[in-house]
């Protein structure tokens, strides 16, 4: 796979399922080639839109496919489990999207899954893969602001989202925490790793999901975060990283920044802007890019997202989640875990 298009499947027909295709039928190395849904009649009309040759109307079909060289998931993060795990069972290589599944004991599954199997399995955490997000990474390895002692990450959405919405829903995993709080966890995790420790307080639905979750993560060398999503409360999803001889805003869109403010002791600040050559700020090619950079290389993990980073998110998640009370269908006999490994 080195010379060749790489050849995607679809696995769902959602919004991120078409804004995810509608990325990567623009990119040259990139062909779509076939989709599949619960609905034929879905199917075709998302291949339609997007000129892909087949279309299905049952998962086992696109598992089928012997002419994919790798799935992408877009299915509910409460399906996340069945559907990557019925693909990596049939040989095909995985991009998941995230919350990689609905707590820590799924997500170890499918990687025992992927890694037993020899398949490539990532979690489509496309902020790690942003250009932006991975300057300031490099810039906080390299000591520009010396050691880190505190993280601040926020996503809220203003709402309101009736009882009826996904995300009141228990059983499609709803809640502020995994749809937009999978974002700040990650990102103290991307400069931190995982934390030693974790308090959380929440305020919940009638329906038993959580509305807003504020969360404070510890390490043993001293280090905070704090991390807050709410689905009640339209936040600035501002972040910023505090060192010992520095600090780095990022005033908005934290995940996606177009830019952010390296503030040095001594020194005037300095911004950093996104290069206009990387294309939109939003665009999910830099994710895409990455799964084809390590199929071609032969890799079954990807360095920049690796499976050990997304379970420990997940276990972090789990953690949290213990905290507030927040327990989904299914799962009393192997639900969140109570602590952090």
């Amino acid at each position: 796979m080195t010379e060749q298009k790489v050849r995607w499947g679809i696995l769902a027909t959602g919004g991120m399922a078409a804004t995810f295709t509608a990325d990567l039928v623009d990119m040259p190395d990139a062909e779509v080639v076939a989709v599949a849904s619960r609905s034929v009649e879905s199917a075709k009309t998302f291949a339609d839109r997007f000129g892909i040759p087949r279309a299905y109307g049952d998962w086992e079909a696109l598992a089928a496919d012997d002419g994919l060289d790798v799935v992408y998931v877009a299915t509910p993060h409460s399906a996340h489990r069945a559907a990557a795990g019925m693909m990596l069972e049939a040989g095909q290589h995985v991009l998941c999207e995230k919350p990689f599944t609905l707590n820590a004991r799924e997500a170890a599954e499918l990687v025992t899954l992927a890694r037993d199997g020899g398949r490539f399995l990532m979690e489509a955490m496309w902020m790690y893969c942003h250009p932006m997000v991975r300057r300031l990474k490099a810039l906080v390895a390299d000591g520009a602001i010396g050691e880190v002692r505190h993280v601040q990450a926020d996503f809220g959405l203003s709402g309101p989202f009736p009882a009826t919405h996904r995300l009141r829903d228990p059983a499609l995993g709803g809640g502020a925490l995994l749809d937009l709080g999978v974002y700040p966890v990650s990102f103290a995790h991307l400069l931190l790793g995982e934390p030693s420790d974790v308090v959380a307080r929440a305020m919940l639905s009638e329906e038993g999901v959580d509305l807003q979750t504020g969360a404070l993560l510890s390490w043993e060398n001293g280090a905070l975060a704090s991390v807050h999503c709410s689905i009640v409360g339209g936040t600035a999803t501002s972040a910023s990283v505090t060192g010992s001889e520095g600090r780095i805003d990022i005033p908005d869109g934290f995940f996606f920044p177009e830019r952010f403010v390296l503030h040095r002791d001594g020194r005037d600040a300095e911004e950093f802007a996104a290069d206009p050559a990387h294309g939109p700020r939003a665009s999910l090619r830099h994710e895409a890019a990455e799964v084809m950079r390590a199929l071609r290389a032969g890799e079954t993990e990807s360095p920049v997202v690796p499976l050990d980073g997304t379970l420990a998110v997940m276990r972090t998640l789990d953690a949290i989640r213990d905290r507030v009370g927040v327990r989904y269908p299914g799962e009393e006999a192997g639900g969140p875990a109570v602590t952090p490994a």
